[in-house]
């Protein structure tokens, strides 16, 4: 181990040294890099600072007097889509930075303007920096065919069940325990889901069968999969939506309104509202969130690590709408891009890659309840002992899908959410939804959709 870091050590400094430095006047060559403020990831940006002083031992070790200065800017924007709103401003007037963290969706935004720098090649000659990250990630990142970021941290989004709530209704452990199998095999389908969720709900177990969030967002999507509503041709680089996926779907969101299994009232609640009933008050059978509920769940029952936990929760994706069929569920990485403009594009890709090593992306991980971006980072000590979640909910991985890279994804997510909404609340049957659904997919976004039967 020790002799294949000093390899690595030698390889970065070397190459760095003669690819960068040679052409620098400077001692100093400074890096600047964009990223969102986010007290729920600082190590987003902390790790790119890293990268930076470990990089400048190597250089050390290299014997050579030459250094790399981090630039910070972090930005107050409340959320990514602004803050990619303003980068893109930046990048207009030529002040954009060489460096920039961004959420996966708006990858394809940054390639199309010329902004972000293609890795292919970069990332091809590096496999020591990059091939132990976990390779459906890679598919978050690509725009045409190839890879124009590299995922920072990853998650997973998926159905929580409360199995105190599920022994009530008289299953038992051992069925409890194959629930997930039987998702991921396609025996227990999207319907079997309602018909359990609906029946805790009838039989007085629970209030509510299923709770989602009550606002637009992403977390929908792997639901609508289920149904076979691929929101992305990556061959135009347009968002898609079928007629007959639409319906399907808006079908299945029907059978579970009059199974009880969702309610009329969803999309009313206050988030508070949802956290309560799904965690402290133990009013739902099921939520659908993502892997870093864990620690709200572990607090609200004082849970006692792995075994504590699995006793209370299992996991499953979101079933298929068919026997037979793919379960899905959601992931949403954010990502490190290297800005093609930049005078020092080469320099900046290797800062990226160092900042992507297993030890200071497991510092994020375990610290936000990230799931890992590296294999490896599953055995270290660190993740086994306290992120004992991210490791479970890795192989998981196997089912995501991830948001279009398409800058329009949230307004088309807008427009799914009104059809659920209007559904639940019964004021839209399922092929009025699906009509509504694709009117306003038209209207709104114009040629940056194609809809299909």
């Amino acid at each position: 181990m020790m002799n294949g870091k000093i390899a690595l050590s030698a390889m970065v400094a070397g190459v760095l040294f003669c690819t960068t430095f040679t052409s620098a006047a400077a001692e100093e060559v400074v890096i600047k890099v964009w990223a969102r403020a986010d007290r729920s990831g600082p190590l987003r940006a902390g790790n790119l600072v890293t990268a930076g002083d470990t990089l400048n031992k190597f250089l050390t070790a290299a014997g050579t007097d030459k250094r790399v200065k981090i630039e910070l800017n972090e930005t107050n924007a409340k959320g990514y889509d602004d803050d990619a709103l303003d980068l893109l401003k930046a990048f207009a007037v030529d002040k954009g930075p060489d460096i920039f963290v961004l959420a996966h969706e708006w990858t394809g935004a940054f390639a199309e303007a010329g902004y972000a720098l293609n890795l292919e090649d970069h990332i091809n000659k590096n496999p020591e920096l990059y091939g132990d990250i976990i390779g459906p990630l890679w598919q978050s990142v690509s725009y045409k065919g190839a890879r124009y970021a590299v995922p920072q941290d990853s998650e997973v989004r998926m159905y929580f069940l409360n199995n105190d709530k599920l022994r009530k209704l008289g299953k038992t452990d051992k069925e409890i325990a194959a629930l997930p199998a039987k998702v991921d095999a396609g025996e227990f389908t999207a319907y079997d889901l309602c018909d359990l969720a609906g029946q805790a709900v009838q039989k007085g177990v629970v209030k509510y069968g299923i709770l989602h969030r009550p606002n637009a967002g992403p977390d929908f999507q792997m639901l609508t999969e289920s149904f076979g509503l691929v929101p992305y041709d990556k061959e135009a680089a347009k968002l898609q939506a079928s007629k007959t996926a639409l319906k399907d779907f808006f079908t299945w969101v029907k059978y579970c309104v009059d199974k009880k299994a969702l309610s009329a009232t969803n999309t009313s609640m206050s988030w508070d509202a949802i956290e309560q009933a799904s965690f402290a008050k133990e009013e739902a059978l099921a939520f659908f969130h993502g892997v870093w509920r864990v620690t709200d769940q572990t607090k609200a029952w004082n849970l006692k690590g792995k075994d504590d936990y699995q006793r209370k929760i299992t996991w499953i994706n979101a079933p298929a709408g068919k026997k037979g069929g793919k379960p899905s569920n959601l992931s949403h990485p954010i990502a490190y891009a290297v800005s093609a403009k930049s005078k020092n594009k080469d320099l900046a890709a290797y800062i990226v890659a160092l900042a992507s090593q297993p030890i200071p992306n497991m510092r994020h991980s375990v610290t936000t309840n990230h799931t890992p971006i590296n294999y490896g980072e599953q055995s270290m000590p660190e993740v086994v002992d306290k992120g004992w979640a991210l490791v479970a909910a890795t192989p998981m991985l196997k089912y995501a899908g991830f948001m279009p890279n398409h800058p329009k994804i949230g307004q088309y997510n807008a427009v799914i959410f009104k059809g659920i909404q209007g559904v639940e609340t019964g004021r839209l049957t399922a092929q009025a939804a699906a009509d509504f659904v694709v009117d306003e997919l038209g209207n709104e976004l114009g040629k940056d959709v194609v809809i299909k039967n």
